[in-house]
């Protein structure tokens, strides 16, 4: 039996599905595999000491702080830049072209592990890295949100489970970097091509999407949908212009808000017939200014930033430094598995938690509260076993209360922040959700650039 065109095809095996999984893993990766590789790159920069006569200090790169700042500031940038970027260059560019700079970065990063350099220019020529790795990111990410919401809502939830997932793929590959008990090099080595092929897997199911009769249904669905509105609004506004103060009795031309614009004339076949063969009205409606949302979803957005400001102003900067309180084989894998594995691990519970509870609610006064008490987790982090120190003392020296701290401080982080982000769409009419959407997306990479520039205060402080 032939399939009507306007019929929804099925997607078989769910392939488009895995496709979008892959995707959202692919966004995140740059982040966390530097991230994750934190103490690779700090055993790089710590070789050698400073050159000093008498005391031959080691020199402070404070790594994490800028690699943490250096990861959020593209972001924050390319949402600004969101509106004058992304309309001039196609989606496949935008996409394809990030994921192949991705690519030779990681691969760049990867050759790096075997090349003998200088600790200064091993800093910068990493740091520049992971400047550039993280505009493609940004760039990579603004538009797979905008190519996923063109499908059905359980893709876009397909999409965040693959990213949510990213940080957890990247502590992986770091502890079995560790288990295979090779020399430092080649399990850097090892480490650094695993995301060289998750990308080039990413591109590859990017460049297989067009080829799914599902996606295509879609894709071409809103692009025709888009160019027969264009086409409309363009008609309408030169046939109301081209008739002025001439239309007869018979012609009519008007636009008011929610008012159909209906046309009546006899300026010729073409433009008749045109009308004609619209079955429905073209519905004016008006939008929201930025300022008007922004007063219904402010307190959305001022939770979004708070919870990203508090996160990122101890992770990794000040977490990646606890040391365990055993010697031994275990000093190995505490970080990556207690800091790293833990948080991405209780972060993707969170989020995930949230399709099943959502409390407090979106009007609810305690939402705000709660993610403000979230500040107790900084003094709490600061305490452990951060090394090296210099004025705080150690009041949790255990690795089972760091673990627990950082179970908690994980899974509040993931739930307010979904549950921020999805209240905020709800707090407006629909029209403006986009809107609501756009703003949500600025201030939680603010949060996030605001958190990694107050990590370098956090960890002096320690």
């Amino acid at each position: 039996m032939k399939r009507n065109k306007d019929e929804e095809p099925t997607d078989r095996g769910y392939i488009v599905g895995i496709i979008f999984f892959v995707l959202g893993l692919g966004t995140l990766l740059p982040w966390n595999f530097f991230m994750t590789a934190s103490m690779y790159f700090n055993n790089r920069l710590n070789v050698t000491e400073w050159v000093n006569v008498t005391a031959a200090p080691r020199k402070e790169y404070y790594f994490n702080n800028w690699m943490t700042l250096l990861s959020q500031l593209p972001l924050l940038l390319f949402t600004l830049l969101n509106s004058i970027l992304y309309p001039r260059i196609s989606e496949k560019v935008r996409i394809a072209g990030s994921l192949v700079f991705i690519l030779l970065l990681f691969i760049l990063t990867a050759a790096l592990v075997m090349v003998p350099m200088e600790e200064d220019r091993f800093f910068s020529v990493t740091m520049a890295t992971i400047w550039f790795i993280n505009s493609f990111g940004a760039v990579l990410q603004g538009s797979l949100f905008g190519l996923v919401g063109l499908l059905p809502v359980r893709y876009s939830a397909v999409f965040m489970s693959g990213q949510g997932l990213a940080g957890t793929f990247a502590a992986v590959a770091m502890l079995l970097a560790i288990a295979s008990e090779v020399d430092d090099k080649t399990a850097a080595l090892g480490y650094f091509i695993t995301p060289c092929v998750g990308t080039l897997v990413t591109l590859i199911s990017y460049l297989l999407l067009p080829k799914m009769e599902f996606a295509r249904f879609y894709l071409d669905k809103t692009k025709k949908q888009r160019y027969e509105l264009e086409t409309t609004s363009q008609l309408l506004s030169k046939e109301c212009s081209d008739g002025g103060g001439e239309l007869n009795d018979q012609a009519s031309c008007s636009v008011a808000n929610s008012n159909p614009c209906s046309l009546s004339s006899d300026h010729g076949d073409s433009s008749r017939q045109a009308f004609v063969s619209l079955e429905a009205p073209v519905t004016m409606e008006t939008k929201s200014s930025v300022l008007e949302v922004f007063k219904k979803i402010w307190v959305m957005a001022f939770c979004v930033t708070f919870v990203f400001t508090v996160t990122l102003s101890v992770f990794p900067a000040v977490t990646v430094d606890v040391k365990t309180a055993y010697q031994g084989k275990w000093e190995r894998y505490f970080i990556p598995v207690c800091c790293f594995l833990v948080f991405n691990l209780m972060d993707w519970i969170g989020r995930t938690v949230t399709s099943l509870v959502q409390w407090p609610g979106k009007k609810s006064r305690a939402f705000p509260l709660l993610v403000v008490a979230r500040v107790v987790f900084v003094p709490l982090l600061m305490l452990c076993n951060v090394q090296d120190r210099h004025f705080l003392p150690v009041f949790f020296s255990h690795d089972i209360i760091f673990v627990i701290i950082m179970m908690a401080f994980s899974v509040s982080s993931g739930y307010f922040v979904c549950l921020s982000m999805s209240y905020a769409p709800q707090l407006v009419a629909p029209g403006d959700g986009e809107t609501a959407g756009a703003l949500m997306t600025f201030f939680l990479a603010l949060g996030l650039s605001v958190g990694a520039a107050l990590s370098f205060l956090l960890r002096v402080l320690v």
